[in-house]
């Protein structure tokens, strides 16, 4: 099955001016407003050729946008990744050396023997990161589907997405077996901290859309944390919120166990399949079945197919949250 190039509608954002900050941690900004309040973070480029979240903070670092209350960092994570885009091999700026999205414990980091170009962005950024109170991780997608919410395996994650209210769709799955994600990093990931993570999944990668539902997020979420007044936002980053967000359960992932996986499909996501046992790709020959009635399929993909990634995972639809209000202030 052919994979579908996908054109690049944005341009990308010259970082270089963000390279030094009073941090110490470069592309990484932080401001104390001096008044009390939580620190929050607004983090791009977790992957490299994942631009909205980029052009986002790209756009409040230059209009100098500063917390009323506690404090604000404002990010770039996978730098060398970004600075590595082709647009002939737009996927290959994923990561450098391997995922920066799955060196997430603290015994991996701690672990000197094991090095990688992740692995040290990692490590100079995790003293920070250790401080952080809310995080807000900007993603975005292989495929060309409606954006989402990842809020990690915790009651706590989507109580806050659905606060967030935005998008409509709301990942509830404990991760990928490669390796933990920043989102799920200690306190984060700790059910007894009132520490809190959320990543958005804003649409597909290189598509204009993606950067007007970053912009919404991360407007949404400094206003919700209190360190920002509406007032403070650019004009136009708002959109109204969805009627109805879908809280999904991820059961279990698919993961591919050689070079022989295919779909049965051209799926981007969130498609849901009536009945239990429908035929939904094959692996090795053998052919992989939906485990239950109404399975939905969350962010399925073969652009980073090699034994052991997750092509795709499977879940179920939990609740449902209307709303009357859908301007969401």
């Amino acid at each position: 099955m052919s994979i579908e190039a996908y054109p690049i509608e944005v341009d990308f954002p010259d970082i270089s001016v963000h390279e030094h900050s009073p941090s110490g941690i470069a592309y990484v900004h932080t401001f104390d407003s001096g008044v009390p309040g939580p620190h929050v973070m607004i983090n791009a480029l977790t992957h490299g050729n994942e631009v909205c979240g980029a052009i986002v903070v790209d756009e409040l670092l230059r209009r100098q946008l500063r917390p009323r209350r506690g404090r604000l960092t404002l990010g770039f994570a996978n730098v060398a990744a970004y600075l590595s885009f082709d647009p002939a091999k737009p996927d290959a700026a994923r990561f450098v050396d391997q995922d920066f999205n799955r060196v997430w414990t603290a015994a991996t980091l701690d672990d000197t023997s094991r090095t990688s170009s992740e692995l040290a962005r990692a490590r100079a950024m995790r003293p920070l990161i250790d401080t952080v109170d809310a995080l807000l991780d900007l993603h975005s997608m292989h495929e060309k589907s409606k954006p989402l919410i990842v809020a990690g395996p915790l009651q706590k994650g989507s109580e806050l997405a659905v606060k967030l209210g935005t998008p409509a769709t709301v990942i509830c799955d404990e991760g990928h077996p490669e390796g933990r994600r920043m989102r799920d990093y200690e306190g984060f990931g700790d059910p007894a901290s009132a520490k809190n993570a959320l990543l958005i999944e804003c649409g597909q990668h290189w598509e204009r859309g993606a950067v007007g539902v970053a912009r919404d997020t991360t407007a949404r979420f400094l206003m919700l944390a209190g360190v920002i007044d509406e007032t403070d936002l650019p004009p136009g980053w708002l959109a109204p919120v969805p009627a109805a967000q879908h809280i999904v359960r991820v059961t279990q992932p698919v993961v591919a166990t050689s070079m022989d996986f295919r779909f049965a499909a051209p799926y981007t996501g969130l498609e849901i399949f009536e009945k239990a046992g429908a035929v939904i790709g094959w692996s090795n020959g053998e052919a992989v079945l939906t485990p239950y009635d109404n399975c939905m399929l969350v962010m399925p993909s073969l652009r980073q197919l090699r034994p052991g990634v997750t092509v795709v995972r499977l879940g179920k639809i939990e609740q449902t949250v209307t709303r009357a209000d859908t301007t969401g202030r």
